[in-house]
């Protein structure tokens, strides 16, 4: 039984549009640990976010919190209900301080402490995302210049 012509174009189309989908699901599936998702510290602690897991996390640090012993820095970051202890072995941008909008970038450990690979210092919700703004409005910890209320 032999195919028509416009059985056998039907064919290379479908053909192609298998191999299509196999490439978009293949590049999916190798680019799902680099997407990094944003969560505040309560989002984190009610969603159970895996250990290991590459997320994005704001809000405020914690007056009082920031221990620093030489490039080796550990604070906390508070969205106003959730306190998140923070790790973070580097140089820290100029803008950060305590009672100040951060975003930080790294993964949850085992001992459900968060161990950032990179801080950055927002001074106000012009630069901050408004997931950030959102949350800490929502606990009644923000204000215009940054100091919590």
């Amino acid at each position: 039984m032999s195919m028509t012509r416009k059985q056998k174009r039907l064919a290379v189309i479908g053909g192609l549009g298998a191999v299509l989908a196999l490439a978009v699901t293949l590049i999916l599936f190798a680019l799902r640990d680099q997407i990094v998702f944003f969560y505040s510290p309560t989002e984190i602690q009610t969603k159970a976010v895996a250990a290991g897991t590459s997320i994005r996390m704001g809000g405020l640090v914690k007056e009082g919190s920031w221990v620093r012993t030489g490039e080796v820095n550990d604070f906390v970051v508070t969205d106003g209900t959730t306190e998140l202890t923070t790790h973070y072995n580097g140089i820290l941008p100029d803008l950060f301080k305590e009672g100040q909008g951060v975003v930080v970038e790294g993964a949850m450990t085992t001992a459900g402490t968060f161990a950032a690979t990179n801080v950055l210092a927002k001074h106000d919700e012009n630069y901050m995302p408004k997931e950030v703004v959102e949350a800490l409005k929502a606990n009644g910890e923000w204000q215009r210049d940054g100091a919590p209320g």
